[in-house]
């Protein structure tokens, strides 16, 4: 040890080693002035495995000078040194104080790919740095994220454990996953302060499918009542006349509308150009429908009961198997002159009242008219084949050519008959 002393208050420089001055206070203790200013501390690892490290003492001396130190503290031969992004060291002016440095005997080129991102700190907890590779993105967090909000989750039995699960590293040290980044990132988010937060344009559905991957179970039930919540509220609400007509403006004469399904319940409809328009299984019971011009439209399997279509134009309407149970048809006009029969085959027909109503060759097969009222309508050539015409009151009507075979005409009311019945009608 060399020594230099210069009375009371005087500098005294102990070992190299210390690198220390110190001053000799008044009452004979050293006290600290400061240290080395040559001297830099770094602490050494053996080929950027970060375990095990060495802190040394460095000075302005040379490479070899480090390598020679770092083969004795360390145990190997060392040959190459690099910092902690993986670069080649060569001058040991490039190196700074507090540095974390990495050595090994082989070969630079070889070296460089085994170093990792970012230092992790291994003291035996939970806080340390770590980075992920989730499908080609980076991202920086903590072991004590991954591990302490669900301690059951997948992430947490990969990270908890150091190297349990045999995780793989990418060429920079981050460990990869092979999963999407867009949808990782909200669960990342969730684990490190607890509120599921989703940035616009992200699919809820897919971040649950990662939540559920992961097994981040109190994360799922928020997701669920998210996209719960994000879903617009079943509008079971009928169509109004207003909304109808807007539509029907905005719509070229040409196109075919679908309105199938929809609900138009109570709706005023009356006057309307509904021509060719599929209204199949659509709510119109209730509606106003007087003198509309429904020529050729399609209402298969709708609801019309209670329906009012008195004077409308039903020229070529579909009308198989719908229901019209107590509507009012008075004065329609089911009869297209260019030959296109109206079909309510199967329609629900009990307690209508089409007084008056043209309906030449329609076809009424298999219908329920039972209670109808039919009087003074135009029947020439209809299809009545299997009808139930119980109770119906067809008094006035023309049944020319009709098709009666099979209907069922119990308490029915034939008075006043335009054109007299054949057995060939055969009626029961």
């Amino acid at each position: 040890m060399s020594r230099r002393e210069s009375g009371i208050g005087g500098i005294v420089e102990l070992s190299r080693c210390s690198a220390a001055l110190f001053r000799v206070g008044w009452r004979g203790e050293l006290v600290d002035v400061g240290r080395d200013p040559s001297m830099k501390r770094v602490t050494l690892f053996v080929k950027g495995s970060a375990r095990t490290g060495k802190v040394v003492a460095v000075y302005d001396s040379s490479i070899s000078d480090l390598l020679s130190l770092a083969s004795k503290k360390l145990g190997i031969h060392a040959t190459n040194v690099y910092n902690d992004r993986g670069g080649h060291i060569d001058d040991i002016a490039l190196i700074r104080d507090n540095d974390v440095l990495y050595v090994s005997d082989g070969d630079p080129c070889a070296d460089d790919l085994e170093m990792p991102l970012v230092h992790e700190p291994l003291t035996g907890c939970h806080t340390d740095w770590l980075t992920l590779n989730v499908g080609g993105k980076y991202f920086t967090t903590t072991r004590s994220t991954l591990v302490s909000k669900e301690p059951d989750s997948m992430l947490s039995h990969m990270f908890s454990d150091r190297d349990g699960w045999g995780n793989k590293r990418d060429h920079r040290g981050a460990f990869l996953i092979d999963r999407s980044p867009e949808y990782f990132e909200p669960i990342l988010n969730y684990l490190r302060h607890g509120q599921l937060i989703v940035n616009d344009g992200v699919n809820l559905l897919g971040v649950l499918e990662e939540a559920k991957f992961f097994g981040i179970d109190s994360l799922i039930e928020h997701l669920e009542l998210a996209i719960k919540n994000s879903q617009p509220a079943e509008d079971h609400s009928p169509i109004s006349r207003k909304e109808f007509i807007r539509f029907l403006l905005a719509t070229p004469t040409k196109s075919e509308l679908r309105c199938q399904g929809l609900n138009f319940s109570g709706a005023d409809l009356s006057r309307l150009d509904l021509r060719y328009i599929n209204f199949k299984m659509a709510n119109l019971s209730g509606c106003n429908l007087t003198q509309a011009n429904l020529c050729g439209s399609c209402l298969e399997r709708a609801d019309l009961s209670g329906s009012v279509l008195d004077g409308a134009n039903l020229q070529g309407v579909k009308m198989l198997c719908s229901n019209a149970e107590g509507a009012s048809l008075i004065g329609c006009n089911f009869e297209d002159p260019s030959g296109l029969k109206a079909n309510l085959e199967g329609a629900n027909l009990k307690g209508v009242d089409m007084e008056g109503s043209q309906m030449t060759g329609i076809n009424l097969r298999v219908a329920t008219l039972k209670n109808a009222k039919l009087k003074n309508c135009n029947l020439r050539g209809a299809t009545l084949a299997g009808t139930d015409l119980e109770n119906c009151d067809l008094s006035g009507c023309d049944l020319q050519e009709a098709n009666l075979r099979g209907s069922n005409v119990k308490g029915a009311i034939f008075e006043e008959m335009l054109t007299p019945l054949h057995m060939s009608q055969s009626v029961r």
